[in-house]
């Protein structure tokens, strides 16, 4: 089955009455999809079935933050893998600039520096 959705509307939107009844406030949007192969229009809904408190953690780094990493001079193949996973040498800091994520696949964390 090939879905592809055509419309979301937000719940309170013109097109949402029906199920904003039914749901109340758990509505979150209504989903238009179609079925190109079977030749079918499906509506789904989005519900809210649990709210919790949360805090987000604040030591976490986002995956495309940009960290710095620290090379000794004469660890060329480790700069070559770090160019060639996208990173950027900067030679104000003398350091390697790269996302984090790249730097966790590479297995460098404990190369970072702060700058």
């Amino acid at each position: 089955m090939t879905l592809y959705t055509q419309k979301k509307l937000a719940a309170g939107r013109p097109g949402t009455g029906k199920w904003q009844k039914k749901y109340g406030d758990a509505l979150v949007c209504v989903r238009y999809k179609y079925d190109l192969q079977n030749r079918r229009k499906i509506k789904t809904v989005e519900l809210v079935v649990e709210s919790e408190p949360w805090d987000p953690d604040k030591s976490r780094k986002p995956a495309n933050k940009i960290v710095a990493v620290k090379i000794a001079y004469g660890e060329v193949s480790l700069g070559r893998l770090i160019r060639s996973a996208g990173g950027r040498w900067n030679k104000q800091e003398k350091v390697w600039e790269l996302p984090f994520r790249d730097v966790i696949n590479l297995g460098l964390q404990g190369r970072m520096v702060n700058k």
